[in-house]
């Protein structure tokens, strides 16, 4: 079922989250094990995470320099697959420019039409470790409003540069990022809004926000959206805080702001345990009045570790 669908038939706030595909060469078990803790609340629906192939030059013995793929993760589509054999849930993969050409994410959209998945979250995606800034690939997307467009006419039956002869059309529902502290590229948050808007006029059908700590944040993005005839769902991301290192790799990574109060509290803690309660006190403070306020879907970026999740759930849903 669509993430839209989902939506319009609760009368109350759905419980979603996030996972990353396990690394390289771990067992899947190891996998469920992180999520079947979850499942008992119930999620609409299970985000997974793209990571692109980055590269490393290694030298040889010529003294040239060798360029040398590597992937860390397998792929979304797979684990899409094995979640919802195993769960029979609708899981959401994210489709990203970066290391894409059109036909490769023609592809990839053929594939999840045929395991009759239903949602993608398009994304622009980050530049690789290798890279200063990101760059798409040639024949690819370079914004995510493209991949947009493609997805787009996918659903209207057209296809790449071929003449198909009764083309079926897919049915995806598209979501997209929402940035409350705006992208980090962006001047300012209204230009950041401004670009927003056109890929919901395009035919993004939902939002999903960016991790935040400050509820403030959410509900005046929310009303910047509203103002400017954003009409979609918009979905809250949250994360709780597990150890005392986020502090600074959270701003660093997705350049976003800790509060004062919640930065003090972290600050205080002796060990990561006293930490994971502070964060789970802190974001299941967030969640209630997240739910009091009418958000249609609490979203959780779990990383991979349930545990956090696992307690907040209990307080709300």
């Amino acid at each position: 079922m669509k993430v839209t669908e989902w939506i319009e038939k609760s009368d109350k706030t759905l419980f979603s989250f996030e996972i990353l595909p396990p690394l390289k060469g771990q067992n899947i078990n190891t996998f469920f094990e992180a999520i079947d803790p979850l499942m008992e609340f119930k999620p609409a629906f299970i985000d997974v995470t793209y990571h692109r192939e980055e590269y490393v030059y290694k030298s040889r013995e010529n003294g040239l320099l060798e360029k040398i793929t590597t992937k860390k993760r397998p792929g979304t589509v797979g684990i899409c697959a094995a979640l919802m054999n195993r769960y029979h849930v609708d899981t959401v993969p994210h489709l990203i420019c970066g290391g894409f050409n059109k036909k490769d994410t023609e592809n990839a959209l053929f594939d999840l039409n045929f395991l009759n998945i239903q949602n993608v979250l398009l994304l622009r995606g980050d530049s690789i470790k290798s890279e200063g800034r990101f760059v798409p690939d040639p024949n690819g997307h370079e914004y995510a409003d493209g991949l947009i467009k493609q997805v787009v006419d996918m659903n209207a039956g057209k296809y790449l540069g071929e003449e198909i002869i009764n083309p079926n059309t897919t049915d995806f529902c598209i979501g997209v990022a929402g940035y409350p502290e705006k992208h980090f590229e962006a001047p300012n948050l209204d230009v950041d809004l401004k670009y927003l808007k056109r890929k919901i006029d395009l035919g993004a059908h939902y939002i999903v926000t960016q991790m935040f700590f400050d509820n403030q944040k959410y509900f005046e993005f929310v009303k910047k959206c509203r103002d400017i005839g954003i009409t979609v769902p918009i979905i809250p991301g949250l994360k709780p805080l597990t150890n005392k290192k986020q502090l600074t790799i959270l701003p660093s990574i997705f350049h976003i702001d800790i509060p004062q109060d919640l930065f003090t509290a972290v600050e205080k803690c002796k060990t990561n345990q006293e930490v994971r309660q502070v964060g789970v006190e802190w974001c299941t403070q967030q969640s209630k009045e997240l739910v009091k306020f009418g958000v249609p879907c609490l979203h959780y970026y779990s990383m991979g570790k349930s545990g956090s999740v696992k307690q907040i759930a209990s307080e709300i849903f």
